[in-house]
């Protein structure tokens, strides 16, 4: 299973970015999908999660900011940001929780990163 991020770049305080990360691979269902964000040498953090049955929970830096959706039919999370801050400048992991098979275990993806650049 491969995730792939797009949609990172250079913003400038008050706009806004769509952030899209498409899983590929085998895969029988995705379970959880978030978003997360790391600093050069701090923690990856949790932005943003949605679960199988679309129940969200965001960081309280960015709750009333930021959305997560995620589209089954494409295998495909999104991050929508608005209001953006320069302290939102980071590199942007997206995650996923994947069943390849109807009896295998979960396992958990990483993709590889987009860098999201806010200006003040």
């Amino acid at each position: 299973v491969q995730l792939q991020a797009s949609g990172g770049g250079l913003v400038q305080a008050g706009g806004s970015l769509k952030l899209s990360c498409k899983a590929s691979g085998s895969i029988f269902r995705i379970a959880a999908l978030g978003w997360y964000r790391q600093a050069p040498g701090k923690y990856r953090e949790l932005v943003a999660k949605i679960t199988h049955d679309d129940r969200t929970d965001y960081a309280d830096s960015v709750e009333g900011r930021f959305t997560i959706s995620r589209d089954d039919t494409k295998n495909t999370v999104y991050l929508q940001m608005r209001n953006l801050k320069p302290e939102d400048t980071d590199v942007y992991y997206c995650n996923a929780g994947v069943y390849s098979r109807a009896f295998s275990p979960m396992r958990e993806y990483w993709g590889q990163g987009t860098l999201v650049t806010v200006s003040s």
